[in-house]
């Protein structure tokens, strides 16, 4: 398909469907709305939106043979049984994340961006689970909004369900937006999940209202 031939084509249908309620007789007037139409100035120019192609680094079973990520890190984050393989930008993020470097991500939507600091708080949560550490909140993840923090825990779900790690390995999360309930909130706090997903206002209470 020719996308400029389709907006061409769609154009003219268009034309032809917004004339087709009146007929002009007047000649002199039809010519001078014939010569309207045809300067374009009722359709604006086609809007061409390009999807861009991000580039692909290696499995993500490669970063744990350069010991970046614990082995059982991997076995979160597959699709079908297969480990995922990341963007070139990921690969860099988590690279930088396992160094103990801090990092910007700027690209666009659909980039993966999420993964480039979920994969490194996950494995710093694998890790110390591997070790025995103490149980404790790792990471604070602050939303904008409560559907973006809803949507994020349902793909941590998908991601630790899937794995066939014991429950002993597996990464705890808990969402703090002040959707939850007294209980839920009680839990949260007893339970000290490795993640906790929040908002600005909710982490301000947090902080400064600790009972």
């Amino acid at each position: 398909m020719n996308v400029f031939d389709l907006d061409s084509s769609i154009i003219s249908d268009y034309e032809r469907f917004a004339r087709s309620f009146t007929q002009i007789r007047a000649e002199d007037i039809r010519t001078q709305i014939d010569a309207l139409y045809a300067t374009g100035r009722f359709w604006p120019e086609p809007m061409i939106s390009i999807n861009p192609h991000y580039e692909r680094a290696a499995n993500i079973q490669a970063l744990v043979a350069d010991g970046t990520l614990h082995p059982d890190t991997v076995r979160i984050f597959r699709i079908g049984g297969v480990p995922i393989t990341l963007y070139r930008h990921q690969a860099q993020a988590v690279a930088k994340a396992s160094k103990g470097n801090s990092f910007v991500v700027t690209t666009g939507t659909g980039s993966g961006k999420s993964l480039c600091f979920f994969i490194p708080i996950i494995d710093a949560a694998v890790r110390a689970r591997a070790t025995g550490q103490s149980p404790r909140t790792r990471a604070i993840i602050v939303y904008p909004m409560n559907a973006l923090a809803n949507s994020q825990m349902q793909e941590l779900q998908k991601f630790v369900d899937q794995s066939d790690l014991p429950d002993a390995l597996k990464p705890t999360f808990a969402r703090y937006t002040g959707q939850e309930d007294t209980n839920e909130r009680d839990l949260i706090k007893t339970s000290k999940p490795d993640i906790l997903l929040t908002n600005f206002m909710m982490l301000e209470l947090l902080m400064t209202r600790q009972r």
